[in-house]
């Protein structure tokens, strides 16, 4: 019941694909022409004309190069991907240019392409095209053609208003792009950290399915290998002792007899095993406290006397993986005792596991459950709050929601301390449980 290393499964950001950044720029040709058309001939605005369509040409040919010279499908690295945005940037610059600078409404364009690095490039590149294209939007304050208008008079409007206008551009790229990085990130953190349980769900599916395989073998095995001990005690009775052969046969009695040892001992282990067995609540207790024991805490375990029968569930490797490594966290971070405590009734089923340790750190204590939230405390901090709560519990408590379960985390009730997590089932989910099994609401 191990936790999972977070570098295990924390992956780099995602390459873009050429194909992504090409229909972008597609996009923005189409565009680019239809603004010009409306202007040029809806307005009837004067202005360079030429000039403008001269860099979305530019602008086509270097797409339909792309296309033809490279894979569309392909990733690009994102230093390959950073310099289209940042060309992106740089045509739209000069489009400003021609038309009017920062006085033109398309002037907030500036923030697509760095929005889209903000998405799926790293942060440092991010930043890079941030800086580009504040500087051209700064750059447009002071160099640019008219704004295309009607009238002889070109529109000239006060620098107090460009300058608040360039402000804006610049407020605009780095609220979204942080609120765009930091979701990207959470989301990949969730992406992530779920890969991660199923990973572990599988793996504790192909145990138990082995612990049955096992089983089957033993019990397959078992009936020639008693015809084998049969034949080899009788054999030992009719070999005269003192003859040639009557030590080879006694020993071929003797290792048939421990095959058979084996093969009842797995049989034994096997027995709770296998892919359907059904384990009673208690029997379910002590098998996962059972490989915690000795490690110089105390557990203790209470299982509360119901008028209702005890809750019989199968064997399901999401529960006991769930179960078992929030039991074993609260045996790493105890000083003495560990309590397991049971109690049910018709409608319910609830399990209950604390410990006596530091207890949950206040700034945390919301946030219980999120993938990598935090690392495990130095040695440095003896008495701190808990920390190492990221992943392995994350996977811990989504198997066991995915069961029906229902998950919460507290501490003791000063003056006690220590921490307290509470896992309550419906009855009728926690005895129809099936390992692997994943509820519709929980998938959703």
């Amino acid at each position: 019941m191990t936790d999972v290393a977070a570098s295990d499964f924390r992956h780099p950001r995602r390459h873009v694909r050429l194909d992504t950044i090409l229909r972008l720029r597609w996009l923005a040709v189409l565009g680019q022409l239809a603004a010009i058309f409306i202007v040029a001939h809806g307005l009837e605005f004067d202005f360079e004309v030429v000039p403008c369509l001269t860099v979305i040409g530019l602008s086509a040919a270097l797409n339909l190069g792309l296309q033809i010279a490279f894979n569309p499908m392909q990733r690009l690295e994102p230093v390959y991907a950073a310099a289209l945005l940042a060309l992106n940037i740089l045509e739209l610059a000069a489009l400003l240019f021609l038309t009017g600078g920062l006085q033109n409404p398309f002037a907030f364009l500036f923030l697509a392409p760095v929005l889209i690095s903000a998405t799926a490039l790293p942060t440092r590149l991010t930043i890079a095209l941030g800086v580009l294209a504040v500087a051209c939007a700064a750059a447009l304050v002071f160099f640019h053609l008219p704004l295309p208008w009607e009238g002889d008079e070109p529109v000239a409007l006060p620098p107090v208003y460009l300058f608040g206008v360039w402000l804006s551009i610049l407020l605009a790229i780095g609220v979204t792009s942080l609120y765009a990085i930091q979701v990207t990130e959470d989301t990949r953190k969730l992406s992530d950290a779920l890969a991660a349980t199923e990973l572990v769900l599988t793996r504790e599916q192909h145990l138990t399915q082995l612990d049955g395989l096992a089983a089957a073998a033993a019990h397959e095995l078992g009936t020639p290998l008693a015809t084998i001990f049969l034949i080899a005690r009788e054999l030992e009775k009719t070999v005269p002792a003192d003859g040639p052969l009557a030590s080879d046969v006694k020993t071929l009695r003797e290792q048939t007899q421990r095959c058979r040892d084996i093969l009842g001992k797995i049989t034994q282990l096997s027995a709770t095993g296998a892919p359907f067995d059904r384990m009673p609540m208690s029997t379910l207790i002590e098998e996962l406290v059972a490989p915690h024991r000795d490690f110089g805490v105390a557990i203790k375990i209470r299982i509360a006397v119901a008028a209702a029968s005890e809750p019989v569930g199968t064997r399901n490797p999401a529960i006991l993986y769930g179960v078992g490594n929030i039991l074993e966290n609260a045996v790493d971070f105890a000083r003495k005792t560990v309590e397991v405590e049971a109690w049910w009734n018709n409608e319910t089923v609830e399990l209950v596991i604390s410990d006596d340790g530091p207890g949950f750190a206040p700034e945390i204590m919301k946030r219980i459950g999120e993938p990598y939230l935090s690392r495990r405390r130095g040695s440095d901090d003896p008495h701190g709050g808990r920390r190492g709560l990221g992943l392995g519990v994350f996977i811990a408590r989504t198997l066991l929601e995915r069961t029906g379960a229902r998950v919460s985390f507290r501490n003791r009730t000063f003056p006690d301390h220590g921490a307290v997590v509470q896992i309550a089932w419906p009855r009728s989910r926690f005895e129809a449980t099936e390992g692997g099994e994943i509820s519709d609401e929980a998938a959703t």
